[in-house]
């Protein structure tokens, strides 16, 4: 098991998300933020389906770090409830694990 977690989010545009990942970069809150292509997310909200195209982000980060992300993704998001997820990391390349720590102390 190690420190490093991928947290999980999406944004209503590339714009958005990219201003966000560039945050998070430049206050060493994630070693990496991958900025994917757009998806469609169906849900239930308030009572009613609904559907929306959504740019997912995934966050490579430590979870020392994770309230601070958390409250980074709030405060930027424009939804009213953002999805924040996060998945622990259990294994991987020793190398690039040490990355995510070193860059986010």
């Amino acid at each position: 098991m190690t420190e490093a977690i991928l947290v999980i989010t999406n944004f209503p545009n590339k714009e958005s998300a990219l201003v966000f990942a560039q945050a998070l970069i430049d206050r060493k809150l994630a070693a990496c933020v991958n900025v994917m292509s757009a998806c469609t997310s169906v849900y239930r909200w308030q009572d009613s389906i609904d559907t929306a195209e959504e740019i997912p982000v995934f966050i490579k980060t430590r979870s020392a770090r994770y309230q601070s992300v958390e409250e980074l993704i709030l405060s930027m998001h424009p939804y009213e409830l953002p999805e924040v997820i996060t998945v622990p990391i259990s294994d991987g390349h020793p190398a690039y694990l040490r990355w995510i720590i070193e860059e986010t102390i």
